[in-house]
Order: C-alpha cells, then structure tokens, then sequence
C-alpha cells in the first residue's frame, strides 16, 4: 500500500511541477536540477532516520 501512495504522490507532485515549470522566471532546466537534488535529499534523509 506504500508503493502505492508514494507512486500516487510522485505523479501527483510532477504533474504540478510540470505545470509551474511554464512560470517560472529562470529556465526549467535549473529548476529540475533543483527540485532532484531536494528529492535525494529528503529521500537520503528518510532512509536514515
């Protein structure tokens, strides 16, 4: 049921961004680095807590 809600979040979240990426002020490229560095970064720091 985890895979689940997490396989729902993730597409839930990159249909949104996808969305945002049409406003944003700086290229999307930038912002895709961005937002995958804060991914691992939040998917690093569940794995260890």
């Amino acid at each position: 049921m985890a895979i689940r809600t997490t396989i729902g979040w993730s597409l839930i979240t990159s249909g949104i961004v996808t969305l945002l990426l049409v406003y944003l002020p700086f290229p999307s490229v930038y912002w895709g680095v961005g937002l995958l560095i804060a991914g691992v970064l939040i998917f690093v720091t569940r794995r260890a807590a």
